[in-house]
């Protein structure tokens, strides 16, 4: 679209696959962008002490990179986590004269004291407050990924602020180069003839997965509707003891993710839930929500916060979080409809996703606020 985008990016990172090096600095173009990878402390955990110490490592290490080796830039995007960097991004706009964005993905400290356990007179609580009223009071423009960001910051700063929602999207290549998972997975972990309710993703704490398995309890007379998990995490292998004996649940091991799709394939409805947190008032823009959209199936979510995408496509229904019965009422709604009506639920979703949420269409609109 015109523009040379710069990406610095610390390789403390378990979501992509980062180049092996040895200096502080290197430097690669992917997909023809250019990319600085600063080597940083590792960490395991994501809520340890190491990961704190891997943030302040690279604020360090990028405040003394050689700025030569840098185009001079028009826009500075600091995207957090970590919220420390909106302050190097802050001295890059003071040097170059340039306009800052303060892109939030996830809202910090509330998340850590709203579902992490952190009281919010915590000293580290505390220096993220900070970091996030600097953020929101010296950048020029605050970009969320969730729809209702602008509310949590008219909170925090007392007045409103210049704030613009750009959601996640995704690739229509990736949704063209799909695989297909094996005869011999599908045989073991997904049964024929079943209505069948999916989830993909972890199986953790965060994900509050309790509200599923307490249902297929509840349903376990219930010989048409079973229950697929699809993933894994920290309380996995919990969930299967405390369903251990039960026929209509069963857990597959987690697949490529141009293998998701495949899996998704069969199932009837699709469900994920959040914990009933403060944070999710402020809306949600999930990846999840994007695999489901484009599976073409109805969704369930369990979720009591402020709604978008589900309810703009008609595509599914949001139910009081952990609420049980609900819950169970609405998968036998569902399981009661005819294929066809199922189908259109799930398409209206797809179409949806399609006609708003490609990533060439939110890049146009990222676009207009570099101006």
């Amino acid at each position: 679209m015109g523009w040379n985008p710069v990406i610095i990016s610390s390789d403390s990172n378990h979501l992509v696959q980062i180049p092996r090096f040895s200096k502080r600095y290197f430097y690669e173009t992917i997909d023809g962008i250019g990319t600085w990878w600063i080597r940083t402390i590792k960490y395991s955990g994501t809520s340890s002490f190491r990961r704190i110490l891997s943030w302040i490592d690279f604020e360090v290490k990028l405040w003394l990179m050689p700025k030569h080796k840098l185009p001079h830039p028009s826009v500075i995007i600091v995207s957090s986590l970590s919220l420390l960097t909106v302050f190097n991004g802050y001295w890059l706009k003071r040097k170059y004269g340039c306009k800052l964005i303060f892109e939030v993905r996830d809202i910090w400290p509330l998340t850590i004291t709203e579902e992490g356990g952190f009281r919010p007179l915590n000293p580290f609580v505390r220096i993220l407050a900070w970091a996030e009223k600097f953020g929101y009071k010296h950048a020029d423009i605050i970009v969320g990924t969730m729809p209702n960001l602008a509310e949590h910051v008219s909170t925090v700063m007392h007045t409103a602020m210049n704030c613009v929602c750009i959601p996640f999207g995704y690739d229509p290549e990736l949704y063209s180069n799909l695989e297909a998972v094996s005869e011999e997975y599908n045989a073991r972990y997904i049964p024929k003839g079943k209505f069948i309710v999916g989830y993909a993703g972890s199986i953790g704490i965060t994900n509050a997965l309790e509200p599923l398995i307490d249902c297929a309890i509840a349903m376990q007379d219930n010989e048409r509707v079973h229950f697929l998990l699809l993933g894994d995490g920290d309380l996995l292998e919990s969930f299967k003891t405390k369903v251990s004996g039960l026929t209509n649940i069963s857990f597959a091991p987690k697949v490529g993710k141009a293998q998701v799709h495949g899996v998704l394939a069969h199932c009837q409805v699709l469900y994920f839930s959040v914990k009933d947190s403060k944070v999710w008032q402020y809306g949600l823009s999930l990846n999840k929500l994007i695999d489901y959209m484009m599976a073409a199936k109805p969704i369930v979510a369990s979720y009591n916060g402020y709604q978008s995408m589900i309810n703009e496509a008609e595509c599914g229904r949001f139910i009081q979080a952990n609420n049980v019965s609900a819950l169970r009422r609405t998968i036998e709604d569902y399981s009661n409809m005819s294929p066809e009506k199922l189908d259109e639920v799930g398409q209206r979703g797809k179409f949806w996703l399609m006609d708003n949420r490609p990533y060439n269409k939110i890049a146009q609109n990222y676009c207009q606020l570099f101006g």
